[in-house]
């Protein structure tokens, strides 16, 4: 197979169109964990985590030294109605999400992100979110329409 713009040529199905960037799949774990606290049929299209701190300084040190009990752990799922922000246990890393803690319209843009650690602002709290989850929030985004 050959990759040719906007476009792959099949050896025995010709021209097939492409999406030039495909949306991300969410996390298949952060997928499962979530579906239980949201309305049946749901359909999640991004999942990411996140961690509350007051500050970047207070995120770096916590995470330095160990104390990262002291932030919040959150799994943020979006669908195509909503975005439900979830509680996690700390030891899970935010995987294991365990309580609803609010829903937000879906059309509330959560970037941009940039940097190992972008801020994120969730239900009035700040949340830093590691840059493997940057492409669903980028996702996120274009989805809403921003």
């Amino acid at each position: 197979m050959a990759l040719v713009p906007y476009g792959i040529r099949g050896s025995d199905t010709g021209w097939v169109p492409s999406t030039p960037n495909p949306p991300p799949e969410p996390r298949p774990d952060l997928v499962e964990a979530a579906l239980p606290f949201l309305p049946a049929g749901s359909d999640i299209r991004q999942a990411f985590i996140g961690q509350t701190a007051p500050s970047f300084f207070y995120f770096v040190i916590t995470y330095l030294t160990g104390f990262m009990s002291r932030n919040k752990y959150r799994c943020v799922v979006v669908t195509r109605d909503e975005i439900t922000v979830l509680e996690s246990t700390g030891w899970s890393g935010g995987a294991k999400p365990q309580e609803v803690v609010g829903r937000m319209p879906r059309h509330t843009r959560l970037g941009p992100v940039t940097g190992r650690w972008a801020e994120v602002d969730l239900l009035g709290e700040r949340h830093w979110v590691h840059k493997r989850f940057h492409d669903q929030i980028a996702a996120a985004d274009r989805e809403g329409g921003f």
